[in-house]
């Protein structure tokens, strides 16, 4: 059973700092491709950023240089660490986990609520 767990999300203030959580049950984690989503309501959720099993990243251009995206294996957890966070920020903010050859096989996180706002 694979579960993705997140945490982290809050309310802050404009220029403030949050960092997501997602813990990943299961033996997925060291294999699969990891990406955090976010969505707000009316929208299509968008990648914000991903992370590949070797390391490599991506990310939406409207987050490069505030957002880091990094996976700890040891722990089963990916982060998400964001800086400089602005209103447009705010969002539902999705785990993700994308099996690396078979892209219909992949689970989801309930979600975490990020705010920001002064």
């Amino acid at each position: 059973q694979v579960q993705l767990v997140e945490s982290g999300g809050g309310l802050v203030q404009p220029g403030g700092s949050l960092r997501l959580s997602c813990a990943v049950s299961g033996s997925i984690f060291r294999f699969y491709a990891m990406g955090w989503y976010r969505q707000v309501p009316g929208k299509q959720r968008e990648l914000v950023a991903g992370i590949s099993s070797g390391g490599t990243t991506n990310y939406v251009d409207s987050v490069k240089g505030r957002f880091t995206i990094s996976r700890d294996v040891p722990k089963n957890t990916l982060y998400l660490q964001m800086n400089s966070l602005k209103p447009e920020d705010t969002a539902v903010y999705y785990c993700n986990a994308r099996h690396p050859a078979n892209l219909v096989v992949e689970y989801w996180g309930q979600g975490t609520q990020v705010t920001v706002s002064s």
